[in-house]
């Protein structure tokens, strides 16, 4: 099979947190690189030399657009390209199950300008089998037949945003394939731009081992979160207890509980693992465990700023509480499935002054209800009646949490404790 004689040699679909890094060091290899978007808002913008990633800055993207690189509407593209790479989003549905409506849409319209010779991979995080029952048959409606006419690969994702350490260049790549040449043309790919690339016998394997990395930290931090509960009520510290088995040099890796967890990965991926046991006929019990104490957490939370201001004579109604972060990681302007939304919800319902501050969240929304930004962290802190620490940004200055703090409920176990500040 030889792929299209013109064109592009790579052409990215989703152009968002994992389209973009691949763009990038695809572009810095010398590859000629498109992106393919449904949103024109995003494709403007990209076109324009604006980013909206926090890993990319508008330097970054200026450098990519003068090496040839381009943001596009047209599906056409997708016909003149050697490697297409689906990187949309899969989250969850209402009733908690896989939407895979973005990866079927995008697998419909590569399989439209599908061309013989192409590679494709899908990266978006799935339940395993979904390459070859999902989007193959709708590639293979092209008519052309995977693994002899065109290339089949899965290679999950493992972008990790604000990440100083690890990138996509550094970060090792697990690829799998349709056959065993499907899976040597997309390793051949992705090596050059990538460091190391870690084969494996399939595609289901390949979707597996990102279901098993992030359902590990889902249970761990769920351990740890169950842990927080019961260790407030005997006294003990946790985050003490936590630093002191970290010193053990084997065996023993270091989780540290939260108000939730949030972002694209450790909320939604478990639940796909979760759903691929349960049409087996039985759950998966740990993930749906660890799932309920993870969800559980915010409310958790609530419940300690209740305490907190009751001990000082207040209710939470018409007190003024101060959320510190409201975005899912530190340092970064990610607020997909930010648990600093349910805590707000909560806190909003029992009738709290409900103020924030973030340097990397301009505005901000709890189902349509605008919350109030607060610029000067000082005036803030001394202003409200409890503040409580949701996300450590660097830019946080925490003496001034510490010293200023009427009251204090640090969740992310920072701040040193005292007679008015307290850890989750």
């Amino acid at each position: 099979m030889t792929g299209p004689a013109t064109g592009y040699d790579l052409a990215v679909i989703g152009l968002g947190y994992v389209g973009m890094p691949l763009a990038k060091e695809a572009t810095a290899a010398g590859l000629r690189v498109v992106g393919f978007e449904v949103d024109p808002r995003k494709v403007d913008a990209l076109n324009a030399g604006r980013s909206y990633i926090d890993d990319l800055t508008d330097a970054d993207l200026e450098h990519m657009l003068a090496s040839g690189f381009t943001a596009t509407l047209d599906e056409k593209v997708l016909a003149e390209s050697r490697t297409i790479v689906i990187c949309v989003p899969t989250p969850l549905d209402e009733d908690h199950r896989p939407d895979l409506s973005a990866v079927e849409g995008a697998t419909a319209t590569v399989a439209r300008n599908l061309s013989a010779g192409s590679l494709v991979v899908l990266e978006s995080t799935t339940w395993p089998g979904t390459t070859d029952e999902v989007a193959r048959p709708l590639l293979e409606s092209s008519g052309l037949t995977a693994g002899k006419d065109f290339h089949l690969a899965f290679s999950p994702e493992r972008i990790d945003p604000g990440n100083p350490k690890f990138g996509l260049r550094n970060t090792p790549k697990v690829v799998g394939g349709y056959t065993a040449a499907c899976r040597d043309i997309a390793a051949a790919f992705y090596a050059q731009f990538i460091e190391q690339v870690v084969p494996v016998s399939g595609t289901r394997e390949a979707e597996m081992a990102k279901l098993l990395e992030n359902t590990y930290r889902h249970v761990n931090i769920a351990l740890v979160n169950e842990m927080a509960i019961f260790c407030d009520e005997l006294g003990i510290n946790l985050w003490e207890s936590i630093e002191a088995a970290a010193t053990k040099p084997f065996g023993f890796q270091k989780f540290l509980p939260g108000p939730g967890v949030g972002g694209h990965c450790i909320p939604v991926d478990p639940s796909y693992l979760s759903y691929t046991v349960r049409k087996l006929g039985y759950p998966f019990r740990f993930v749906e465990l660890a799932q309920e104490i993870n969800e559980r957490m915010p409310s958790y939370v609530v419940a300690r700023v209740q305490r907190l201001l009751n001990r000082h004579r207040k209710a939470v109604n018409g007190s003024r509480v101060l959320l510190l972060g409201v975005t899912y990681k530190p340092d970064i302007a990610d607020e997909r499935e930010t648990p600093a939304l349910p805590v707000a919800r909560a806190l909003l319902e029992l009738g709290a002054d409900l103020v924030f501050a973030d340097p990397y969240v301009k505005e901000w929304q709890v189902d349509g209800t605008r919350v109030p930004r607060e610029e000067n962290l000082a005036k803030a802190v001394a202003e409200a009646d409890i503040t409580l620490l949701l996300q450590q940004h660097a830019a946080f200055d925490l003496s001034t949490v510490e010293d200023h703090g009427r009251l204090v409920l640090d969740t992310r176990g920072v701040l040193a404790e005292g007679e008015r500040v307290e850890r989750l």
